[in-house]
């Protein structure tokens, strides 16, 4: 009996071992591409929302529209140079990224409406308009302080800026 036993054990053994855990491995195949298959890549070049030209978004805020004279108005720009100067130099250089970006040719990259909606507005727009909210990111989160200007300082700093070629 204890041959039998030992028989039947090893029969046992021998078909768990002989049938059981094979697993084919599949090979992967690496696949190279040919010459036609080959992916050209394009470089998606990230532009900063400062140098973005959007022209045709007006903003968020009290300004629907704005004319331009073909004419610049010298006294308009001398009043909007010294807002400028009082209310913006802390902040602002005409030319250079300082803490917020340089308004010069600003109206080569935005509407004018836009310029005086974020001059007049600049809590709902940086809350709201696309554009706004991505000089934000830009410029690490610092928003563009109220400063409480009348609309007619706006344009006059708005007419100053035309002259920032």
């Amino acid at each position: 009996m204890k041959t039998t036993l030992k028989i039947f054990m090893v029969i046992c053994v021998s078909l768990l071992v002989g049938c059981g855990g094979k697993e084919e491995k599949k090979k992967e195949k690496i696949k190279l591409p040919t010459k036609t298959e080959k992916k050209v890549e394009k470089k998606v070049e990230n532009v900063p929302a400062s140098k973005t030209i959007d022209l045709t978004n007006k903003g968020i805020g009290p300004i629907n529209s704005v004319t331009l004279g073909t004419q610049i108005d010298k006294k308009m720009v001398a009043h909007g140079e010294d807002v400028f100067k009082k209310m913006c130099t802390a902040c602002h250089r005409t030319d250079k990224k300082f803490i917020g970006p340089a308004p010069k040719n600003i109206l080569d990259r935005r509407t004018p409406e836009w310029v005086m909606n974020m001059i007049l507005n600049p809590e709902e727009m940086t809350q709201k308009d696309p554009l706004a909210k991505a000089l934000l990111i830009e410029f690490n989160g610092s928003p563009m302080a109220n400063q409480g200007l009348s609309e007619e300082d706006a344009r006059a700093v708005l007419e100053y800026f035309r002259t920032l070629k």
